[in-house]
């Protein structure tokens, strides 16, 4: 497709980290920045297996976990709980006043729901929308 004298087309997955690197260095020379700190969490089992993880990142003051997941064999047993912690912990180190996330799992949303995190939005299909009954949820926590 054109655009003018540019030809736009779809990139490789790879090319998403230099489009995202690009736009913080233009928002880094008009705005004020905050600490933009990326990090990952990780647990593992007395063997080295990866039991569970969480993806984060840090902007303008706010926390926001991209990701969490725990094994099933470990669910319920207080690791998800424990990976959040480390992050909030480390959030707030960095200088985070709040957190935020989403999710369009209902057990997520009630394990979020327990942590402290209160919704503040909410994206959900229509009838007749694909996928039918699908909901997002985006929560929020003052760290």
């Amino acid at each position: 497709m054109r655009c003018g004298p540019h030809t736009l087309s779809e990139g490789p997955t790879e090319l998403g980290a230099v489009i995202e690197s690009q736009l913080l260095q233009a928002l880094r020379s008009s705005l004020p920045q905050g600490e933009n700190t990326g990090f990952v969490l990780a647990a593992h089992d007395d063997q080295g297996a990866l039991t569970g993880g969480l993806v984060a990142g840090t902007s303008y003051g706010w926390l926001l976990t991209k990701c969490l997941w725990v094994a099933d064999a470990y669910r319920g047993q207080g690791l998800g709980r424990a990976l959040m912690a480390q992050a909030e912990d480390k959030a707030r180190r960095l200088g985070c006043h709040s957190a935020w996330l989403d999710t369009s799992s209902p057990a997520a949303q009630a394990f979020y729901l327990q942590l402290g995190y209160q919704a503040f939005g909410e994206l959900a299909n229509r009838p007749g929308q694909a996928l039918p009954n699908h909901r997002r949820w985006f929560l929020r926590k003052d760290l």
